[in-house]
């Protein structure tokens, strides 16, 4: 049985790359809900009907365990499917903890660049309240970063521009981390370190994820030991050309990522 992955669209590939990574013997289905991304720009009960319709579909296959490889979509619909389902439900969370504990230890401050729906969801508002005791998190939506993604813009000074844009009220020396609170960020990693201080670390919340699911498939003895890293995509309206998409956009972080861990 596959290990599955969904997403509104192509930002939950970055999970998944980590998942490849830790996984070699598991087969995986990675699903994106492509008829109504983003999900970020809709209302919280549109985006919950959204994700129960799309999680029916994918556990119609053979799935023991998903992850919901979407902030948003895990801010919002996470109890709902864990009290619904009984195979391991995995979410995403903005890694403010280490990032705020790093920070602080640099007497620095911390950014959470995310979706509007994600950084008002009453989920990330608690978790920030119980661990910021210093006030040191700032919030960043970036809607646009979303919809850049999904048409695979990786171009370097459009983006250098947008982030500039975005940035520039702010002295960059006083942060220490930020936190890449959306699946669909890590893809501009390479573009945020050219572009940050040498000191900022960027964080983001896919090995946590992997890590607990790597947990939880032990717990449960649902490990593979003959899977082939097989990877099937899928989506909600059929498309074959963003089923290419899909696999472009896995080679894309593959290379790219794949280099910036290594500089």
């Amino acid at each position: 049985m596959r290990i599955g992955f969904f997403d509104s669209g192509i930002g939950g590939i970055s999970v998944l790359n980590e998942a490849i990574k830790h996984f070699p013997k598991e087969d995986f289905l990675y699903y994106a809900d492509t008829r109504n991304v983003p999900y970020g720009t809709k209302t919280k009960e549109e985006v919950n009907k959204h994700v129960q319709t799309a999680v029916e579909d994918i556990l119609k296959q053979e799935v023991k365990a998903l992850v919901i490889a979407c902030n948003t979509a895990t801010s919002i619909s996470i109890n709902e499917l864990r009290s619904t389902y009984d195979i391991p439900i995995i979410g995403m969370e903005p890694a403010a903890k280490p990032a705020i504990e790093l920070s602080s230890s640099m007497d620095k401050r911390v950014f959470v660049f995310a979706t509007d729906l994600t950084l008002k969801e009453l989920k990330y508002r608690k978790l920030i309240t119980r661990i910021d005791k210093d006030l040191i998190v700032d919030p960043m939506p970036l809607p646009e970063l979303v919809e850049f993604c999904e048409d695979l813009n990786f171009n370097w000074d459009e983006l250098s521009t947008y982030f500039k844009s975005k940035l520039q009220r702010f002295d960059l020396n006083q942060y220490g981390t930020v936190v890449l609170g959306c699946t669909h960020f890590p893809y501009y990693k390479p573009i945020l370190k050219d572009l940050l201080p040498s000191h900022i670390q960027l964080i983001d919340g896919s090995k946590g994820t992997v890590e607990r699911l790597s947990s939880l498939l032990e717990e449960k003895n649902l490990l593979s030991n003959d899977g082939t890293n097989d990877i099937s995509f899928q989506c909600s309206n059929q498309d074959k050309n963003y089923i290419t998409k899909m696999r472009n956009a896995l080679g894309i972080l593959q290379n790219t990522l794949g280099e910036t861990e290594n500089n």
